[in-house]
């Protein structure tokens, strides 16, 4: 049943008292915080930001990587009655702005001195805003620069103002909370424009981890690693929220590339990427698997061929088969406990689209990834699978809790106590997205099979119109261009064209290796794209992947860009999805030669 989500942290943290509750490194090593100092933190913080005086109603940001002060900051806004709405950690200082000014915030929480000088750069223009908090104990007034007395607090000084507040008063704040009480604002990653700020209840968010926790074996003390970006709605579900409501330990990683190394510390029971990082870490097992010694690789691949065919089959009731069983032994435990992932018990993908052939890349090794598709709008979840119910290449299937149908034209409605409150100062936008009978149109276009399980097809909006009138959808087509083992990610453009032609990235690590088997002399990105023999070798391979495809589907040209598509080029937001507009005007001059005579 629906709880506040600040009722089920004092629950958990007084069930787990001494159990660690966050692990985060300082000085390189490990430092745990166990339950009682999680919960005590919190409290004080939240006195403190009465102290400042916030009401109730009012807002906070945060901005930063993954530590233990984002989690503190947070749930102390909610238990003081407040709102807080995350920031992604590479928002300009304008981005910054609209966010801060948007909600009105009182207080906002950043995690360094460039996090410091980009509020400080903006505060003439936010004149609500009562304070800056800064996470980082490290940073002082001559990190980033001359600072004027009182323009920022540190995280001792913030927490020491909670000391003069009466725990009755905190107590009055948590005690005069409902269940549909607005609890967080999820900021949209802006695919299509202007971040529209999402309006998530206590409700919405315990409704979604209570329906997790039916669903799947998650216990008290279980490990997760949080280092996606917190101001995303999987990351806050699935680390801060799973972790106040079930008691799961959090051990953070601050940056993606020290990753493998933190899988590895914590071993966690359950893990959650989004493609692109499922996608690196395939990348870099088969640059290692290439290099492995001849009895080694041949082993491998008799092994995933084996675990492929029985992945599939295990997934429609069948047993796990002799051979299967050997080649978990010779294998794939050896691969999990390469990677971290020896004590898993569930993996997951979601956020955006994942090629099929990534998702049976780990089923070939026994690493069943399941995907999760939902939305900020739907707190995140609206299918979902499971170990022991899971069909790769689908979404998932439909929760108890939940409703889903999919509409005449195709598109994915959604219904059920998961669904937000709204978009904050944006009644017409709503309105836009919600219908009168309480259905959520996702602007996704899917389909349902017999058993339940839902596949996505694309956008609606990501829809493109040939010159001649077909309605043609790209994900999929990206989906099976990315199957080629050295592209890393792939654009579809034929909006009003007469053809589809692709814009291709390819991953540096593989690069050598493929020029090598066909003959080509280039050894980096910038060599591969203008290599003519290097493009032979990827027409071809588009070829074949063209004869999977209709004949209105087929990509007729390409071109390869040297560097990669990013969220700092302005190409990705900050969960890696593609900004299609951004990508089409900023390589307008490669498209038109794809186009061209």
């Amino acid at each position: 049943m629906p709880t506040l989500i600040t009722d089920a942290f004092q629950r958990t943290a007084r069930a787990r008292g001494s159990a660690p509750a966050l692990r985060h490194r300082r000085n390189g090593s490990w430092t745990t915080v166990a339950w009682t100092e999680y919960h005590d933190a919190v409290r004080r913080a939240a006195k403190a930001l009465i102290a400042l005086g916030v009401e109730a109603g009012e807002h906070v940001t945060i901005i930063g990587a993954n530590r233990p002060e984002w989690f503190i900051a947070d749930i102390a806004a909610i238990a003081a009655g407040a709102i807080p709405a995350g920031i992604y950690n590479t928002s300009s200082a304008e981005q910054c702005r609209y966010v801060a000014e948007h909600c009105e915030a009182r207080v906002a929480f950043v995690e360094n001195a460039e996090q410091l000088e980009k509020f400080r750069a903006i505060r003439p223009e936010l004149p609500k805003l009562r304070a800056i908090v800064v996470m980082d104990d490290e940073v002082d007034a001559s990190a980033s620069g001359a600072a004027k007395p009182g323009e920022w607090l540190s995280w001792d000084a913030f927490l020491a103002l909670g000391d003069a507040v009466a725990e009755s008063d905190l107590d009055a704040r948590i005690g005069a909370q409902r269940v549909d009480d607005v609890c967080t604002l999820i900021y949209t990653s802006g695919t299509t424009g202007t971040p529209k700020a999402v309006m998530l209840s206590h409700g919405n968010l315990s409704s979604v981890v209570e329906q997790a926790a039916a669903l799947v074996d998650i216990a008290p003390g279980d490990d997760v690693v949080s280092y996606l970006p917190l101001s995303h709605i999987a990351e806050q579900l699935f680390s801060l929220h799973n972790s106040a409501m079930l008691g799961t330990c959090t051990w953070f990683c601050a940056d993606v590339e020290s990753l493998g190394d933190v899988l590895r510390d914590a071993r966690p029971h359950h893990f959650l990427a989004v493609p692109r990082v499922w996608e690196k870490i395939q990348a870099k097992m088969e640059v290692a698997g290439a290099n492995a010694p001849w009895l080694r690789r041949r082993i491998v691949r008799w092994a995933r061929g084996v675990g492929l065919a029985a992945g599939h089959a295990m997934q429609v009731g069948r047993k796990p088969t002799v051979s299967y069983r050997l080649a978990d032994r010779l294998v794939f435990t050896k691969v999990r406990a390469a990677l971290g992932f020896d004590r898993a018990k569930l993996m997951l993908t979601g956020a955006a689209p994942i090629s099929r052939s990534t998702l049976e890349f780990f089923l070939s090794l026994g690493l069943p990834v399941c995907e999760v598709y939902g939305m900020s709008e739907c707190t995140g979840v609206a299918t979902g699978s499971v170990p022991g119910r899971l069909r790769t290449g689908t979404a998932g299937f439909i929760p108890s809790t939940m409703q889903l149908k999919v509409a005449p034209d195709g598109e994915i409605c959604i219904r059920g106590p998961h669904v937000f409150k709204g978009y904050y100062k944006d009644s017409s936008a709503t309105a836009e997205v919600m219908d009168d009978d309480g259905w959520l149109h996702s602007g996704d276009i899917g389909q349902l099979d017999a058993d339940g399980f839902l596949t996505i097809t694309d956008r609606k909006k990501d829809i493109l119109i040939t010159a001649g009138g077909e309605n043609v959808a790209p994900q999929m087509i990206e989906g099976h261009l990315k199957s080629i083992g050295v592209v890393s990610q792939a654009v579809v453009i034929g909006d009003r064209r007469r053809y589809l032609a692709a814009l291709l990235t390819l991953d540096a690590e593989k690069i050598a290796s493929v020029a090598s088997t066909v003959g080509s002399a280039a050894r980096t990105c910038e060599e591969a794209a203008v290599c003519a023999r290097f493009n032979s070798y990827l027409q071809r391979e588009i070829d074949t992947v063209n004869a999977r495809l209709s004949r209105v589907q087929t990509v007729k040209r390409f071109a390869v860009l040297p560097p990669e598509l990013t969220i700092d080029g302005g190409e990705l937001t900050p969960t890696l999805k593609l900004r299609r507009k951004a990508i089409v005007e900023k390589h307008a001059a490669v498209i038109e030669r794809l186009y061209g005579s």
